[in-house]
């Protein structure tokens, strides 16, 4: 961890591009955190180029003895939590437990938007976080809509489904209810599964599952109807992770990427994928995009760039194919349903990272 903290600090948001100083200092050593970055690296949904400039280092850390007598990382400074709302932290900053960063680009306003909110809606031992990369003309504005409204929808949804678990379960229908939208879960692990917990255990990963499908429809559903926001041509991508206990359920739509930070049998820290970037040209995702009539097809002068195309005209483009907002995709098979993924956390795993394609903002959970 503290070799990741300081090539963060040498490099800063620029990671994947040409490092700030003009020294070319050996990175021996430090070939987990690369291998990360180079996870990051992703194609962007408007070709942005990723920024440049100085920027101030990252807050130094410290090691601090955890309750297990391990070394945990503690990052410290002044923090940015959203004081009316205890435990919610929403710009550059850490904690005990997280730390976020972003840095604005060359490219104008910075359409993207991050959150981590420790005890999440006054749930003990449950962290939310998240990253929003919006896009198009409003993309700023439904990125931080987002941020703001959907974990209180993921929360509500949450309680809803906890407080009818006891009948849903009574009912032989309550089953079928968990496949009623969108795929089932997609473990991470495949030596790990739900049914492998005790049955409460199983009931609340369930449950949150069920609960990310009904936020994300209800919040695509609100920036559709919202008054002061176009979301014909703009949206934002999303990746969602909530932590209970040693288990971490993740949405994602769009091309943002969440990446665990873990030992292997050598005891050598390595990067695994948590997330797939829902690109156009997946198969699944392709498939479905072109029985709604939509294309996809890359353009010339970046034909590694799979984009969603209207059915009678070039446009806009999208470099993704699930997404909040981009209504004027919707009918065409853009969709804003999540893929969920899974995984139980165990002794090994030291941290998770989410970020934007192009690694602008992005926020660690230390696990």
């Amino acid at each position: 961890m503290t070799q990741a903290v300081e090539v963060l600090n040498r490099y800063g948001t620029d990671l994947v591009g040409e490092p700030r100083d003009s020294d070319s200092e050996c990175l021996a050593g430090f070939e987990c955190f690369l291998n990360i970055v180079r996870a990051l690296g992703m194609g962007s949904c408007i070709s942005e180029v990723g920024a440049g400039g100085n920027s101030p280092p990252l807050l130094p850390y410290s090691p601090e003895s955890n309750m297990d007598g391990g070394k945990r990382r503690r990052l410290r400074g002044s923090s940015s939590f959203d004081f009316k709302v205890p435990g919610r932290m929403f710009l550059n900053g850490s904690s005990e437990v997280a730390s976020m960063y972003c840095k604005q680009g060359r490219k104008g306003i910075n359409q993207d938007a991050m959150l981590v909110w420790e005890n999440f809606c006054s749930k003990e031992d449950t962290i939310f976080c998240g990253v929003f990369d919006g896009h198009g003309p409003y993309g700023h504005r439904v990125a931080k809509k987002v941020r703001d409204s959907f974990p209180l929808k993921l929360n509500a949804q949450w309680d809803l489904h906890h407080k009818n678990r006891d009948r849903l379960s009574d009912h032989s229908s309550a089953t079928g209810s968990y496949k009623s939208e969108g795929n089932g879960f997609r473990l991470v692990d495949e030596k790990t599964s739900p049914i492998d917990h005790e049955h409460e255990e199983t009931d609340t990963i369930l449950t949150l599952r069920e609960s990310f499908l009904k936020a994300c429809k209800i919040m695509d559903k609100e920036l559709k109807l919202h008054p002061d926001i176009d979301c014909f041509c703009s949206g934002t991508t999303a990746v969602t992770l909530v932590k209970q206990g040693l288990d971490l359920v993740i949405g994602n739509l769009g091309d943002s990427r969440a990446v665990l930070g873990t030992r292997d049998h050598d005891d050598s820290l390595i990067a695994v994928q948590l997330t797939v970037d829902l690109k156009p040209n997946l198969p699944r995702e392709e498939e479905r995009i072109r029985l709604r009539r939509g294309r996809v097809f890359s353009l010339q002068n970046e034909p590694e760039v799979a984009r969603v195309w209207l059915p009678n005209s070039d446009f806009p483009g999208l470099a993704m194919a699930r997404a909040f907002g981009d209504f004027c995709l919707k009918d065409f098979g853009l969709i804003a349903v999540p893929d969920i993924s899974y995984h139980r956390l165990t002794e090994k795993d030291e941290f998770v990272v989410l970020a934007t394609d192009g690694v602008r903002p992005y926020g660690t959970l230390f696990l």
